[in-house]
């Protein structure tokens, strides 16, 4: 069973479907319409490049090409978790960088060599998506844990200089705000799990039915995608803020002036 193919003409429908809730929202005087517009005019625009280099990988398939790839996804959520967590990239960047590429390695090789193990292992039309799948869920929660810590260790300065003073060591003083940092991270995908078919067909899941794939074989590749974001998301997490542990203290324990922007 193939895909039906949505052809130009059809998916304008949907652009002018659109004009119904925008022309509402500009009644309303919401103030959205020119966010709306450019919103839905980079989505096409970014949806069709990704439309045309997927098509160039999958038809390249070089193992070269797609590492390659892999780096330069690598690279830009490194610098997209910094700027969106408010730290500077010229003290993080490696340790982020490391972190995330770690965890999403591991991970992506543990699913696509050890559990899916197409014929070719550097099948770019495995490799590259599931990649990119874990790597965006886990990009948010490592945005969300380090922010959390650091805003954390920024607003309770003197309480953390208390738990020095009481002679705690640095890693004593932070467990708090740490153990806060890396729930609240890890908190959406568990929630995301727990709820999974019930409130809503996840969408790797959908894809792959509208594809022709079978439910079941549908719902296997959905738990495992699910459970290498888990776990890649959880070691992200934990590397780059206990990396960053050793980057933003100086050798007084003391939170470095000039880590975070604004400080």
């Amino acid at each position: 069973m193939e895909t039906l193919d949505i052809d130009l003409t059809r998916l304008g429908l949907l652009y002018v479907f659109c004009l119904l809730p925008w022309s509402l929202l500009w009644l309303l005087g919401v103030g959205l319409t020119r966010d709306i517009g450019v919103g839905i005019v980079r989505m096409t625009l970014q949806l069709g490049l990704v439309g045309i280099y997927l098509k160039t990988l999958f038809t390249l398939n070089d193992p070269w090409l797609n590492a390659l790839w892999m780096l330069v996804m690598l690279i830009v959520a490194d610098l997209s978790i910094l700027k969106r967590s408010g730290l500077k990239a010229r003290y993080f960047a490696l340790s982020s960088f490391s972190a995330i590429a770690v965890s999403i390695l591991l991970s992506t090789a543990y699913l696509v060599f050890l559990v899916i193990r197409p014929s070719e292992v550097h099948d770019a039309r495995y490799l590259i998506p599931l990649a990119g799948m874990i790597l965006g869920n886990c990009m948010q929660g490592n945005v969300i844990a380090l922010e959390r810590f650091f805003n954390a260790l920024r607003h309770n300065q003197q309480e953390y200089a208390t738990f020095l003073l009481l002679g705690a060591n640095r890693w004593e003083a932070v467990r708090p705000y740490f153990r806060q940092a890396v729930k609240a991270a890890i908190n959406p995908s568990i929630a995301n799990m727990a709820t999974m078919g019930l409130v809503s067909l996840p969408g790797m899941m959908t894809g792959q039915i509208l594809g022709g794939s079978e439910p079941w074989v549908a719902v296997k590749y959905q738990i495992a995608i699910m459970i290498c974001i888990f776990a890649s998301t959880t070691l992200g997490i934990l590397f780059n803020l206990g990396l960053s542990l050793k980057i933003a203290f100086n050798e007084f324990d003391v939170l470095k002036e000039g880590v975070i922007d604004g400080r």
